[in-house]
C-alpha cells in the first residue's frame, strides 16, 4: 500500500512524551480524527469511540520500553486498519512518526485528507505536550 510519513517534532524528553501519551484515553486530548468524543473501553482489548464516519473499535500495542503506540482501527467494515506510530528520543526532544497507508479503493484526495487531518492532530499532541 502506499505510505504517507507524517511527524512532528516535540521539545520534551521522548520517555516524558511516552508517558503522557501512550494511554488510550488520553487520545481524546490530541487525536480528533480517532477519538474526539472519548474512548471507552469495550473489554481487556478493545476501545470504542465515534469516528468521523460512524463508531469504531480500536486496539492499542501494550505500554512498552521502545515508544511504540501502534493502534489498529475497526471501521466495523471490512478489514482493520493497522496505524504504526512511534515516539522516537532527538536529542534532547522527542520526534512522534505516524505512518498512514492508502486502503484500498481510497482516493488519492481522501488519502491526502486524511494525512492533513493526522498532521494536525499531531500538531495538537505537540502544543499538549509543551503546554503551550
Amino acid at each position: 500500500m502506499e505510505a504517507h510519513c507524517i511527524q512532528v517534532e516535540v521539545a520534551r524528553s521522548w520517555r516524558d512524551l511516552y508517558e503522557l501519551i501512550w494511554r488510550p484515553e488520553t487520545f481524546s486530548h490530541w487525536a480528533s480524527g480517532l477519538a474526539k468524543s472519548g474512548l471507552r473501553p469495550v473489554d481487556a482489548d478493545w476501545w470504542w469511540a465515534a469516528g468521523p464516519e460512524g463508531p469504531i473499535r480500536i486496539r492499542f500495542s501494550p505500554h512498552n520500553e521502545f515508544g511504540v503506540m501502534d493502534h489498529w482501527v475497526d471501521p466495523g467494515q471490512g478489514a482493520e486498519i493497522y496505524v504504526p506510530m512511534r515516539v522516537i528520543a532527538n536529542g534532547p526532544g522527542a520526534l512522534v512518526e505516524f505512518t498512514l497507508f492508502r486502503q484500498p479503493g481510497m482516493t488519492k484526495e481522501k488519502f491526502q485528507s486524511d494525512a492533513d487531518w493526522v498532521a494536525r492532530d499531531l500538531q495538537a499532541l505537540r502544543v499538549l505536550a509543551e503546554g503551550e
